[in-house]
């Protein structure tokens, strides 16, 4: 595959430190699926509000990942900017914001991401009225669904293409629904869409078994990972830590040890882009050979950390993936 600018600068610049890693698994990813091999991303943090679907949307069009694991967060916000996006606010000078400017961009219904206003009226009430109705008709029929067939329903619906305020190609979720790409959002209810859920199962509204678990997540995880890991094997890209990558790593383990599927082969890469330091039993921040010790990698697995802010390197490494 010829080299564009972005993958020839980065090669020619990127020669030690940091920087050599992201050149060292740029290089080892695309080798893995040039050989076959497949891919799970997983999204922490908020990658969505920072726009990662500009490029992660191209990467899943292209066939360059084959399943995401991403935290509620993650999922909805990339629905939010798909129909709100005129209606973010950005504060640049976010560090010097004193507890009563908070205060009036709460009045002024915004909730801040750093430097990026989600505007409430606009993104999460408007997505509210609609996912509703698709929660009451499950309810009514006695049906569950997982968090992210809900939202590929809604989709698919064709409800939501009135609001569109960016280009569909810039939307992750458009593109994995038109994949139908396998998605695991453990510890959904943690997220806005999942608060609001709970209210309505609060209230007796609905039914909570109305949203599968995370059981239900491992479980379907459990499935797709032994189905896909012959072979060249499923690599792991891990953007950020937290839930969004500790839950699907261990299903390795969990297949061999608690299944004793012995034949299940290994996470076969592994990278990581977070800036936590290894210190005090900080799982986000655990260097990958700790990750040996529990049965998710081999100590022959390909293995990188990129210690760096992910809104700049990830979208510099799925450039290079895709030979831009």
């Amino acid at each position: 595959m010829s080299k564009g600018a972005i993958s020839q600068f980065i090669e020619h610049h990127y020669r030690h430190f940091n920087a050599a890693t992201v050149v060292d698994a740029s290089k080892a990813y695309v080798a893995h699926i040039d050989k076959g091999g497949k891919m799970m991303i997983t999204l922490a943090g908020a990658m969505s509000t920072a726009e990662l679907g500009i490029s992660l949307a191209e990467l899943i069009r292209q066939d360059k990942v084959q399943a995401i694991t991403c935290t509620g967060a993650n999922l909805e916000e990339d629905i939010f900017n798909l129909v709100a996006h005129d209606f973010y606010k950005r504060v640049p000078h976010y560090r010097y914001l004193t507890a009563a400017d908070e205060w009036e961009l709460l009045a002024q219904g915004f909730n801040r991401v750093t430097d990026t206003c989600i505007p409430e009226e606009e993104a999460i009430r408007r997505i509210e009225g609609h996912i509703l109705e698709l929660w009451k008709k499950a309810n009514a029929e006695g049906k569950s669904y997982l968090p992210h067939e809900f939202l590929y329903q809604l989709i698919g619906s064709g409800v939501l293409k009135q609001y569109y305020q960016i280009p569909a190609e810039h939307s992750w979720m458009l593109a994995a629904y038109e994949k139908n790409l396998p998605i695991f959002v453990p510890g959904w209810e943690d997220s806005t869409l999942g608060n609001i859920f709970a209210s309505y199962a609060y209230t007796g509204d609905l039914v909570p078994t109305t949203v599968k678990s995370g059981i239900y997540y491992m479980m379907e995880l459990a499935k797709w990972y032994s189905a896909n890991h012959t072979g060249e094997g499923i690599g792991f890209f891990q953007i950020g830590g937290g839930i969004a990558g500790d839950f699907p790593i261990c299903v390795v383990p969990m297949l061999r040890q608690d299944l004793e599927m012995k034949d299940v082969s290994f996470w076969a890469y592994f990278c990581q882009i977070s800036d936590s330091t290894t210190s005090y039993g900080s799982y986000s921040g655990a260097v990958p050979n700790e990750k040996i010790t529990w049965g998710k990698l081999s100590d022959k697995t390909p293995s990188f950390v990129i210690e760096s802010d992910a809104t700049i390197v990830a979208p510099l490494i799925f450039a290079y993936i895709l030979g831009k």
